[in-house]
């Protein structure tokens, strides 16, 4: 496992429940990306601005792994590191409810970059990630 380099703290909201009082899987999606792109505007990038630059990150792949659930109300944080492989950012990324420190989910996340409309490599991303892939 590599070292976290950045964290978010939540709090889960009411309708992210399902009818089991627990949040519906589809929201940790939600969290998890919120995650990359609150890290992302850290390090100075605009998401606005580079979708006019035609600079597009998509999630390629996304395996979540569901281990504790999380209810309305309960605090958590989400942590997140990463490395490159080819084309490919992976992000890992773990969320932990804060009353227990309980893992509640284990995710690894593909993003790739698309400059207008294709699939290469991405100097900017290259340069502002490189401090923190694990090696």
């Amino acid at each position: 496992m590599g070292k976290y380099i950045f964290e978010l703290n939540m709090k889960v909201r009411d309708y992210e429940c399902d009818m089991q009082g627990i949040v519906n899987n589809a929201n940790y999606q939600h969290y998890l990306e919120h995650t990359r792109h609150e890290f992302i505007t850290t390090l100075g990038i605009n998401f606005g601005e580079l979708h006019v630059q035609g600079i597009d990150p998509v999630v390629a792949r996304i395996s979540i792994a569901y281990k504790t659930p999380l209810r309305s109300g309960d605090d958590f944080v989400s942590k997140l590191y990463m490395e490159k492989e080819g084309l490919k950012y992976v992000f890992y990324q773990d969320i932990y409810r804060l009353s227990d420190n309980k893992v509640s989910v284990k995710a690894k996340v593909e993003v790739v970059c698309l400059t207008n409309g294709r699939l290469g490599p991405s100097e900017l991303f290259d340069r502002a990630f490189q401090p923190y892939f694990t090696q």
